[in-house]
């Protein structure tokens, strides 16, 4: 699956609850490490999910502390890293969208 075609569904699950496209995209850019242009790169190139996630330049230690339910799955207890790592994004869309304080989405 490519990212691009998941992209649009994040900013839309946001965009309904009051939330923006810059807000999704300051998450992604904090859970990867990629810069605004790398992303943008990305989404351009329709990168497929485990290429965005292996090719993220750093992926944020904070992430560990990511804790919750994503469709009836606990995300820690994920065993499958590829997985793991799209559930934190699921997971922090479902706060942002749910009204969460960037700070707190952000982990800081």
């Amino acid at each position: 699956m490519r990212f691009a075609s998941v992209y649009p569904a994040y900013v839309a699950k946001a965009e309904r609850k009051g939330r923006t496209r810059a807000e999704v995209d300051q998450i992604i850019l904090w859970l990867t490490g990629f810069s605004p242009e790398a992303f943008a790169a990305q989404l351009a190139n329709k990168t497929d999910l485990e290429t965005f996630f292996a090719q993220a330049p750093r992926l944020n230690p904070a992430r560990a502390e990511i804790k919750g339910v994503v469709c009836g799955v606990r995300v820690e207890e994920v065993a499958e890293p590829l997985m793991r790592e799209i559930r934190y994004l699921d997971k922090l869309i479902d706060e942002l969208a749910k009204g969460k304080a960037m700070e707190k989405i952000l982990r800081g």
